[in-house]
């Protein structure tokens, strides 16, 4: 499988249509169909329904699609990095983030690099913790800024002079929002929105078993689509603080969780990884702050 002909695949399923795709990659639209095809012959399976206007995926297109961007992001990557390995004007820093108002500490470390190092690139992945340290572990990312505990075994790291405190987000006209605080009790029979990663780490911890006894509606990754839900009166959110406006001419309030429940926040990247000069210049900077 020839990474020019993947590229040529994943522009024909971004374009939707071979005769505009072999336009803008400037070759005949016989040789992209040819090399289309010959790309399903070498797999064994059909990638494209074809029409008389446009194409679309099949199921195994799709699967083709997701695993050839990755591919392709760590071949471009890694052909950045050799470029790079001994230039220090410049050159990309990809971080994925877990979302949390804590990122602001890691934006003052580089911000201090920035009028050194202006051709400095940073490209920020935001997900769940799960999702971030995936592509961490792909190689995909030169940082990640969690919220759990890292692996010592696998990642170096350091912690960030952050703590989000969890509490739960409603609309204001509910009758939860005249409390200062929530308590386990309140939250038994509401309909809930969890973080999917904070149910496998936090929310045990702090539930116990009462955790059986929750009405879970919906789970998400990024708050703000949970907000979205909350607004909707589709919901309550147990998530961090400062993340959503929660504001006197706004629909939603934060009430902090009691007993309070807070997470910490960890800067980690691979041990024994090679970084190029501008990652190498990161770390530098990191370590004064927060060592």
């Amino acid at each position: 499988m020839e990474l020019r002909v993947l590229r040529y695949f994943l522009e024909v399923a971004r374009e939707k249509n071979i005769t505009k795709t072999a336009q803008r990659l400037h070759i005949s639209q016989p040789t992209l169909s040819r090399q289309l095809k010959n790309l399903e012959e070498e797999l064994g399976k059909k990638l494209f329904v074809r029409t008389n206007y446009s194409i679309k995926l099949t199921e195994e297109g799709r699967l083709l699609q997701k695993r050839a961007e990755d591919i392709l992001d760590m071949v471009d990557k890694t052909a950045e990095k050799i470029k790079t390995l001994d230039e220090i004007n410049g050159g990309d820093i990809r971080v994925g983030c877990a979302e949390s108002n804590g990122i602001q500490y890691f934006i003052r470390a580089i911000r201090k690099l920035q009028k050194e190092y202006p051709l400095i690139r940073y490209h920020f992945y935001s997900s769940g913790t799960d999702a971030v340290n995936e592509r961490l572990g792909q190689g995909l990312l030169d940082f990640a800024i969690i919220v759990q505990e890292p692996d010592a075994v696998k990642y170096n790291y350091l912690k960030l002079p952050s703590m989000d405190r969890w509490g739960l987000i409603m609309r204001k006209d509910s009758s939860l929002a005249e409390k200062e605080f929530i308590c386990l009790e309140d939250l038994i029979h509401i309909p809930l929105i969890l973080s999917r990663q904070a149910m496998e780490d936090e929310m045990p911890r702090w539930f116990g078993e009462a955790q059986d006894k929750l009405h879970i509606v919906a789970t998400y990754d990024l708050l703000f689509n949970a907000s979205v839900m909350v607004r909707e009166n589709f919901g309550y959110v147990l998530g961090f603080d400062e993340l959503i406006y929660t504001g006197k001419d706004g629909e939603l309030c934060f009430r902090p969780l009691e007993p309070a429940l807070e997470s910490p926040m960890y800067i980690i990247w691979k041990k024994y990884q090679t970084f190029t000069p501008a990652a190498k210049l990161v770390i530098t900077e990191l370590k004064k702050e927060f060592l």
